[in-house]
């Protein structure tokens, strides 16, 4: 018989952030594919008994191309398997997800999806940064700093607009051009910006700025991947709201 694919979000680190269906699931699988971005606690709780297959990608550093991720997730499931594939965050928000449920459909494999906390939501609440906020922001908008072609061209003029949040994930690499580009496009220069880095983790470290200094606090605190990106007029109230290891 074949058995069933399991995508499940894992969160955006923090192990206490795995909700109950994805938990229940993952310590009774027989195969896990595991991206980077899972967090170690979580991938401790992978029964010794299962298939552990590390499957992640740094920038432009696949373990594994996608494609064959793909195959291996219908190969496993064919051998009769219950596999676990394991993305850090939620699978539909810039995870990949689509992608891989296209080629099981093809295969005729059957699966389920499990939805994960965010990085935008997680990373966010951590840091003390609401997305919306009366006074502040009426919308918010998630990006990929980072897109199939290697660029960060993205539809600037869109994303200069009042009483917007922007979370970019990924963006780090391209920093600098995200920046520059938005003030370019008419961002004010004084808008401020947060850098979540490790988000949820015991590693957790934030650092706030404007959008025309960012780069340069970037670089002088050594920020590194994975960091969330948050723009808007709602990251003036992190000072005040911040919590996550403060009580």
């Amino acid at each position: 018989m074949t058995g069933k694919v399991y995508l499940i979000g894992a969160g955006p680190g923090d192990p206490e952030l795995l909700t109950l269906k994805a938990h229940r699931l993952l310590i009774k699988a027989d195969v896990v594919l595991y991206d980077r971005l899972v967090g170690k606690e979580i991938i401790e709780l992978i029964p010794e008994s299962a298939e552990k297959m590390y499957v992640g990608k740094a920038k432009s550093l696949h373990s594994l191309p996608q494609d064959e991720i793909n195959s291996l997730l219908a190969r496993k499931a064919k051998e009769g398997h219950m596999v676990v594939r394991l993305k850090g965050g939620d699978p539909f928000i810039f995870g990949r997800g689509g992608e891989e449920l296209e080629e099981l459909i093809e295969e005729g494999v059957p699966f389920e999806v499990v939805p994960g906390v965010t990085a935008a939501a997680g990373c966010a609440a951590y840091a003390g940064i609401p997305l919306t906020h009366r006074d502040y922001a009426q919308s918010v908008r998630f990006l990929t700093g980072h897109l199939k072609d290697g660029t960060t061209e993205l539809p600037w003029e869109e994303l200069v607009h009042p009483a917007q949040t922007l979370v970019i994930y990924m963006g780090l690499t391209g920093l600098k051009d995200i920046s520059q580009s938005l003030i370019r496009f008419g961002m004010s220069p004084s808008m401020p910006v947060a850098i979540v880095e490790k988000g949820t983790t015991r590693e957790q470290r934030v650092f706030t700025s404007t959008i025309q200094d960012v780069y340069d606090v970037s670089v002088v605190n050594e920020a590194k991947s994975p960091a969330l990106l948050i723009i808007g007029e709602v990251v003036a109230l992190q000072s005040k709201l911040e919590w996550y290891g403060k009580y």
